[in-house]
């Protein structure tokens, strides 16, 4: 989970230590209890978004592509969560037929 604190920038919890990323050119001291590679990759896949969202505006405001990447970045979440969501069910489903099967099975043994 990650957690910010605008003025502390606090990724994680537990002992924090610092992090030097960058994002669409400008440097930001990152601390948290996450290791340094998790939260540059973290700070990466922000630029990537932020600047897939930036392409082709002739002056991008900042803010206005952070909200956008953040969108951008939610609705990654959601679906992911709900295709998730639809394979366990699936998986529940499943798992339930074959638990019936195997008490046919055993109680026809019996």
């Amino acid at each position: 989970m990650l957690t910010t604190n605008l003025d502390d920038k606090t990724i994680g919890g537990g002992e924090s230590r610092p992090t030097t990323v960058e994002i669409l050119g400008r440097e930001y001291k990152i601390r948290g209890a996450a290791d340094d590679s998790y939260v540059r990759e973290v700070a990466d896949y922000v630029d990537a978004k932020m600047r897939e969202v930036s392409r082709g505006a002739a002056a991008p405001v900042a803010e206005r592509v952070a909200i956008l990447a953040a969108m951008n970045i939610a609705d990654e979440l959601l679906q992911l969560r709900r295709a998730s969501s639809e394979d366990m069910a699936s998986i529940e489903r499943r798992t339930q037929n074959l638990i019936a099967l195997l008490d046919e099975r055993l109680s026809a043994e019996a």
